[in-house]
C-alpha cells in the first residue's frame, strides 16, 4: 500500500502494480495433486528474479540440485522457522534466484515431482474520558461515542468502556507485524513489551529461537534486532499509537487499549516486504506465544500481493496456537469477494479483515469491501496518531493524522487486547466473536461486510 502525504499527512494504503510483463502469467492451480500456489499476475509486485519453493520432506540434496537446473535457479535462502520445526515440517521453504522470468521458473517447477508447490516472493506494503490532547480538541473521533464529549456516534465507543473503568492489562500482549515503531515514543513507552526470554546486549540468543537480543522484537528486513530505524518507521508507530497509545496522561493520543504489551516484527521497509519475511514475522510471534507469552492477535495493515500457501500455512500456525490475525481489508476501492486481497482474504478462523469508515459513517472511499470475505469497519479516515519526528539531529515524539484501512485495523487489533483484558483466558475463537458480535449495523456497510456493521466496543 503506497503511502501519500499531504499537509496534514494523509496515507492511503493501496496495491503496487508489478513491472512484470503480461505474459509472465500462469493460472493458480486448484487440485491439490499440482502446485497450490503458481500465480504471477501482473498487478502484484515481487522479488524480481526470485521465488519460493517448497520441497516435500526427505528430498534429497542431488534431486534439489537438479530442480534448481530446471527451474533456471539457484539456493539463495532457506526458511525453517522454529514453528515449522515444531509442526513437523523437515523441509521449511527455499528461496530460489532465478535467471529467467519468474513465470517461467514456476511453469517449470510445476511438473517435478519433489516440488510441493512453489510461488513469486510478492512485495507487500503498508496499506493510523480522555484528557490527551488530540482527544480534547475533538481530533481523536475514532475513540468517541454519541454520549461522549467531544462525541461522534460513528467512533469505536472506546470512552464507554473507558468510563467503566475498562482500559487494558500489562499482561496483554500484541504483535505489530509492520514497519518497526518507537517504542520510546511520549505515548508508547509506558507500553513497549519486551521478549521475557531475552536478556538485553548481551549478544546471546537466550531464548533459544535463532535471534540475538531480540528484546522488542527483530527486524526480519534488516535481519537484525534494531526494530526502530527512524522517521521512516512512522506507519508502524502510528498504528501502535492506535492500539495501544497511553491514556490519561495529558498528552498526544490515547489508544484503544491504554495498557498493553506491544512488540513488533518488522518486516516492512523503504521498498515494502517480502513474503519471505512475512512468514518468518508470522511465526516469530507463534513461537513466542508457544513460549508461554501471552500473544492474543498481531496486526497486519499490509497487503499486495497474491495468494501464497507459504503464507497461509504461517497464518494457520499461528490459528493454532490461539493468535487471531487482524488484517487490513485494502485501499483500491474494490469489492475482495470478486478480486481476493491478501492477507486479509485468507479463508482460516483467526483473519479478521477491517474495512475503513469516516467520520460521517460512510465507507471510505479508498476502503476495499466483500460481503463475505470483510468482516466489520472501524475508523480510518483522518485518524490522528503517533510518529517520530525529525528535529534538528534528534527524533522526536509527535503526531499525524493518517488514512487508510491500515489506521482501522488497530481499532479492532486495540479492540481484542481490551477484550482479552477484561475476559481472562478467553480464546481467539471468543475474542472474535464478541468483536463481530458487537457491531453496529451502519447502513454504509450493508453487503459490504460480513457483519454489516461498525466496531463497537462500549461492552468490553
Amino acid at each position: 500500500m503506497k503511502k501519500l502525504r499531504l499537509l496534514i499527512m494523509v496515507v492511503m494504503v493501496g496495491l503496487l502494480w508489478a513491472a512484470c510483463s503480461k505474459d509472465d502469467q500462469l493460472q493458480v492451480q486448484d487440485d491439490s495433486s499440482t502446485l497450490k500456489s503458481a500465480s504471477v499476475k501482473q498487478n502484484y509486485d515481487m522479488v524480481p528474479n526470485e521465488i519460493l519453493v517448497k520441497f516435500k520432506d526427505g528430498t534429497v540434496a542431488s534431486k534439489k540440485d537438479l530442480a534448481f537446473t530446471k527451474m533456471g535457479g539457484k539456493f539463495k535462502e532457506k526458511i525453517h522457522t522454529r514453528m515449522m520445526e515444531k509442526n513437523g515440517d523437515k523441509e521449511g521453504i527455499t528461496v530460489v534466484s532465478t535467471s529467467g522470468s519468474i513465470a517461467d521458473a514456476i511453469a517449470n517447477a510445476k511438473d517435478l515431482p519433489e516440488i510441493e508447490y512453489a510461488e513469486p516472493n510478492y512485495i507487500y506494503q503498508h496499506c493510523a474520558t480522555s484528557n490527551d490532547t488530540y482527544y480534547t480538541n475533538g481530533s481523536l473521533w475514532g475513540m468517541y461515542s454519541s454520549s461522549s464529549s467531544p462525541a461522534n456516534q460513528y467512533g469505536c465507543q472506546a470512552t464507554v468502556a473507558w468510563a467503566a473503568g475498562k482500559t487494558g492489562l500489562n499482561t496483554v500482549y500484541i504483535g505489530i507485524i509492520d514497519e518497526g515503531y518507537m517504542y520510546t515514543h511520549e505515548d508508547l513507552a509506558a507500553n513497549a513489551g519486551t521478549n521475557p526470554g531475552e536478556i538485553a546486549g548481551n549478544g546471546i540468543d537466550d531464548d533459544g529461537n535463532g535471534l540475538k537480543d531480540d528484546v522488542y522484537g527483530w527486524d526480519f528486513a534488516g535481519n537484525n534486532n534494531t526494530v526502530f530505524d527512524g522517521v521512516g518507521d512512522d506507519h508502524g508507530t502510528h498504528v501502535a499509537g492506535t492500539i495501544g497509545g497511553l491514556g490519561g496522561n495529558g498528552k498526544g493520543v490515547a489508544g484503544v487499549c491504554w495498557n498493553v504489551k506491544l512488540l513488533n516484527a518488522k518486516f516492512l521497509g523503504s521498498t515494502g516486504g517480502t513474503t519471505a519475511n512475512a512468514i518468518k514475522a508470522v511465526d516469530y510471534f507463534t513461537d513466542l506465544k508457544k513460549k508461554g507469552l501471552n500473544i492474543i492477535a498481531t496486526n497486519n495493515s499490509w497487503g499486495g500481493g497474491g495468494f501464497s500457501q507459504g503464507l497461509l500455512d504461517a497464518i494457520k500456525r499461528a490459528n493454532d496456537a490461539g493468535i487471531l490475525f487482524i488484517a487490513a481489508a485494502g485501499n483500491s476501492g474494490t469489492n475482495n469477494d470478486l478480486t481476493a486481497s491478501y492477507p486479509s482474504g485468507y479463508d482460516v478462523a483467526n483473519v479478521i479483515a477491517v474495512a475503513s469508515i469516516t467520520n460521517t459513517g460512510a465507507l471510505s472511499s479508498f476502503s476495499q469491501y466483500g460481503a463475505t470475505t470483510v468482516d466489520l469497519g472501524a475508523p480510518g479516515s483522518g485518524i490522528w496518531s503517533s510518529i517520530p519526528k525529525k528535529s534538528g539531529k534528534n527524533i522526536v515524539s509527535s503526531y499525524a493524522s493518517y488514512s487508510g484501512t491500515s489506521m482501522a485495523t488497530p481499532h479492532v487489533t486495540g479492540a481484542a487486547a481490551l477484550y482479552a483484558s477484561t475476559h481472562s483466558g478467553a480464546t481467539a475463537v471468543q475474542i472474535k466473536a464478541a468483536i463481530l458480535g458487537s457491531v453496529v449495523a451502519t447502513p454504509s456497510l450493508s453487503g459490504k461486510c460480513v457483519t454489516g456493521g461498525r466496531l463497537n466496543v462500549s461492552s468490553f
